[in-house]
C-alpha cells in the first residue's frame, strides 16, 4: 500500500438509545487490535452511481485521469475499431442534438462545450450486471461508450473541488483503490454491502432471464446499429437481463415486502408484494424475488450482541405508501415529484431478507427512518454499527436527483456526526453503490482472492472519516465494499461471511 501527503485544506430517541446499549463488544486482534479499539461507532452512508474518475478524477495525488493509458481512454465500437467521435444518445437511441459531438476521449461535464453544471439533472447510464462486464472488457475499460444507452455520455467527469465532499476527503483520508463489489447496479452492490452474496430466483420466469450468445455477451437484435450511429439493440434490455440463466437476481427486482416496487396483490396481505408481479409506468416489473435466508453482517451482529441498525430516508412514509391498495396511485416509492422522498425499494436490502419480513421484531429493531438517525447523532445514542441511505432525491444519482443537492445532504450529515457526542470514538465511511455506467480507467482486480463471477465491478469513491482516520492522506490500498463488511467483522469479532473476498483490505490502514 502507498500513502501520498495532501495539502490540508424525536420520538424515536428513546428506541434509538436502546440499539445503542451495547456492552462488552469484542475488539480485532493483532497488530490493528489498538487502533480498531479506539472505534466505538462504524458510521456507513451509501450514495449513488458515481464512477471514481467522474467525480475524483481529478483529485490532486490520486490515481485519476492523467494516469489513463491511451487505451484505457480511447472507446471502440463493437467490432473493435475506435470510434470515431463520442456521441450522446437519447432515448430513441438517436444522436442527441441537445449534446455536441466530442472527441474519443474523456470529457468534462461541467466545462465547453457540454456546460451541464453539477445542479442539473443529467443522463444516466446503463449500469446493469452483464453491461458492465463488456464495458470493462478485460480490464481495457474501452467499451463504456459502445455499450451504453447514452453513449459517449458515459466518459463525462466533473471538477470535483466544487463539491463539499471533495474538501472532506482533503481533510481526512480518500481511497483511491476502492470498487464496487459487484458488476451492475444498485440493487446487487446493496446485496453484497449487507451479505457479499447474490440473491437466488431458481423459479425466475423465463421472460426475466438474460439472453447471451455463444460468447457469453449480450444478444444483439438483427440491425443492432454502430456505436458511430446509435445505441446497442439488446434482447435483455428492459424485463429481460434481471436473471442468469443458473437462476441468480443479478439486476433491478423487486422485494417480496413493502415497500415495493410491485403493489399488494388484490387478494393478498397488504405488507407483501404480489407475487404475481407488477407494472410501474406501464412498464413491468416482473415477479418479486422471493424471500432470502442468506446470512448477513445484521445476522453476525445480532448473535454477538452488537446493536446495529440501517437508517433509510423516507421509510416510514414508504412503508405507508406501499401498503395502500392496489391501483391507488403512490407519491413516495419512485416519485420523482420535488416534494418526495423519492424511496428506491431495491436501496433497502434487509427488506429481501425473510428474517426481516414484516411482524418480525428484527424489522423493528433494525430497520429505521432516517429521521430516527438525524434523532440518534443529536442524542449521542446511535448504535455502534450504523448504515445510513439518503432518500433518493438526496443520493446524487444522475437522471432524479443533482449532484449539489446530494453533496450538501451529505455534507450536512458529517457535520451533524462531527458535532455528536460520539464524534470522538467514530469512524464514517462515505461511498457510493456503484459507478452508474460511468467510465473508470482502473482495472478491477481479478484472480482467486480478489475476483469471482460477481465481480469486483469499477472503481468508486470512497471517503474515511474520523478522528482516528489519517489526515490529508490517498490510501492506495485495494479495498472493495466488502472491506466495509471485513472491518466491522474484526471490531467485533463477528463470524465471517463466506463471500468477503480473501485479499481485499478491511480499511485498517485509513488509521492513526
Amino acid at each position: 500500500m502507498t500513502y501520498r501527503s495532501l495539502p490540508r485544506v424525536a420520538s424515536m430517541v428513546g428506541i434509538a438509545g436502546v440499539l445503542a446499549g451495547c456492552a462488552g463488544i469484542p475488539t480485532g486482534s493483532g497488530g490493528d487490535s489498538a487502533r480498531l479499539q479506539r472505534i466505538q461507532n462504524i458510521v456507513v452512508i451509501y450514495a449513488e452511481n458515481h464512477s471514481f474518475d467522474n467525480l475524483y478524477g481529478l483529485f490532486p495525488g490520486a490515481n485519476g485521469i492523467s494516469s489513463a493509458t491511451p487505451e484505457q481512454m480511447t472507446q471502440l465500437d463493437h467490432d473493435g475499431t475506435p470510434l470515431k467521435e463520442l456521441l450522446v444518445f437519447g432515448r430513441n437511441g438517436q444522436p442527441d442534438p441537445a449534446f455536441a459531438r466530442l472527441p474519443n476521449k474523456p470529457f468534462r461535464i461541467d466545462a465547453p462545450p457540454v456546460n451541464r453544471p453539477p445542479t442539473m439533472i443529467v443522463p444516466s447510464p446503463i449500469h446493469d450486471y452483464f453491461y458492465h462486464q463488456e464495458q470493462i472488457n478485460g480490464g481495457r475499460n474501452n467499451m463504456f461508450a459502445a455499450m451504453s444507452q447514452v453513449g459517449g455520455w458515459a466518459m463525462g467527469h466533473y471538477d470535483g473541488s466544487q463539491f463539499k465532499l471533495w474538501q472532506w476527503a482533503r481533510d481526512y483520508t480518500l481511497a483511491d483503490n476502492f470498487f464496487q463489489a459487484a458488476f451492475g447496479g444498485s440493487y446487487l452492490n446493496h446485496q453484497w454491502l449487507v451479505c457479499a452474496c447474490t440473491p437466488t430466483f431458481p423459479a425466475a420466469p423465463q421472460e426475466m432471464r438474460v439472453r447471451l450468445d455463444g460468447k457469453g455477451l449480450l444478444l444483439k437484435k438483427p440491425g443492432s446499429p454502430s456505436a458511430n450511429v446509435g445505441a446497442a439493440q439488446i434482447y435483455s434490455d428492459g424485463l429481460g437481463g434481471q436473471v442468469t440463466a443458473d437462476g441468480y437476481s443479478v439486476n433491478t427486482s423487486q422485494p417480496p415486502y413493502q415497500p415495493s416496487g410491485v403493489a399488494p396483490a388484490p387478494d393478498g396481505p397488504r405488507t407483501h408484494a404480489n407475487l404475481r408481479g407488477g407494472k410501474i409506468s406501464g412498464l413491468s416489473l416482473g415477479e418479486p424475488v422471493p424471500p432470502q435466508t442468506a446470512k448477513t453482517v445484521g445476522d453476525t451482529l445480532t448473535a454477538k450482541g452488537v446493536a446495529w441498525a440501517w437508517y433509510a430516508g423516507g421509510w416510514n412514509e414508504a412503508v405507508a405508501d406501499g401498503m395502500q391498495a392496489p391501483g391507488v396511485a403512490r407519491h413516495v416509492i419512485y416519485h420523482r415529484d420535488a416534494k418526495s422522498p423519492n424511496f428506491q425499494a431495491h436501496h433497502q436490502p434487509f427488506n429481501y431478507f425473510s428474517r426481516f419480513a414484516p411482524g418480525t421484531a428484527d424489522r423493528a429493531t433494525h430497520l429505521r427512518d432516517g429521521a430516527d438517525f438525524m434523532a440518534a447523532i443529536d442524542a449521542g445514542k446511535l448504535p455502534p454499527v450504523a448504515f445510513y441511505k439518503p432518500a433518493g432525491r438526496d443520493t446524487q444519482h444522475p437522471s432524479y436527483t443533482d449532484i449539489m443537492s446530494g453533496d450538501a445532504h451529505i455534507a450536512g450529515v458529517l457535520e451533524k456526526l462531527r458535532a455528536s457526542p460520539q464524534w470522538k470514538d467514530m469512524l464514517v465511511v462515505v461511498t457510493y453503490d456503484e459507478n452508474g455506467g460511468y467510465w473508470d480507467h482502473v482495472p478491477p482486480p481479478t484472480g482467486a482472492g480478489w475476483g469471482d463471477r460477481w465481480g469486483p465491478g469499477s472503481r468508486i469513491p470512497a471517503i474515511l472519516i474520523g478522528p482516528g482516520v489519517k489526515r490529508g492522506h490517498i490510501d492506495s490500498t485495494s479495498y472493495d465494499t466488502t472491506s466495509i463488511l471485513k472491518l466491522i467483522t474484526k471490531r467485533f469479532g463477528l463470524e465471517p461471511l463466506p463471500g468477503v473476498r480473501a485479499k481485499v483490505g478491511d480499511l485498517s490502514a485509513a488509521l492513526q
